[in-house]
């Protein structure tokens, strides 16, 4: 394996997020995004993507600027972030491991992958390593069921795993 092919993900500490606004650059970022969609409220998925791309996580500050930004209630914004589970609403380790538990991938092994990941990081589903650089996601369905097992790490994936190559994958997460 020896090189690294899944780029760490920056996090903004909590405190620095207690209350965003958003800078000239996000804001014409924010219009882009606008502009594409026909309504604010259309526009609210690809605005906390960037969001979290730009922090790594979304606070609750990042909520209530969002909200404010688009004219939705604080309340509406929270719901959509707690549903998807693309959407980080802890800070998260370097790398987030979201595992495919949905039935393809545990007919192909997911279920073996996912307790040696268990105990190789020492954490369950929802967890970060005591070192910052894990969080174990459990996810439905990444899509790509002929070739399960599947993980993502971060935005990659990595497909018909088992746990030698998985162990490989972690390995070269330096």
């Amino acid at each position: 394996m020896g090189q690294q092919l899944t780029a760490p993900i920056t996090v903004t500490p909590p405190e620095q997020l207690r209350e965003v606004r958003f800078d000239d650059v996000m804001e014409t970022s924010i219009s882009e995004i606008l502009d594409r969609y026909p309504t604010a409220q259309a526009a609210l998925l690809p605005l906390l993507w960037l969001c979290q791309e730009k922090w790594g996580w979304i606070s609750p500050g990042v909520t209530a600027a969002v909200a404010e930004r688009l004219g939705l209630s604080p309340a509406f914004v929270e719901g959509v972030t707690s549903f998807y589970t693309m959407f980080l609403r802890r800070p998260p380790g370097r790398y987030v491991l979201q595992v495919c538990t949905t039935l393809s991938c545990q007919l192909c092994g997911a279920g073996g992958l996912v307790e040696h990941l268990k105990a190789k990081l020492g954490i369950d589903f929802g967890e970060t390593s005591a070192d910052g650089r894990f969080t174990l996601v459990d996810v439905q369905c990444l899509g790509a069921c002929g070739e399960a097992p599947i993980l993502q790490i971060n935005n990659d994936y990595y497909t018909d795993l088992d746990v030698e190559r998985l162990d490989e994958l972690l390995d070269g997460l330096k």
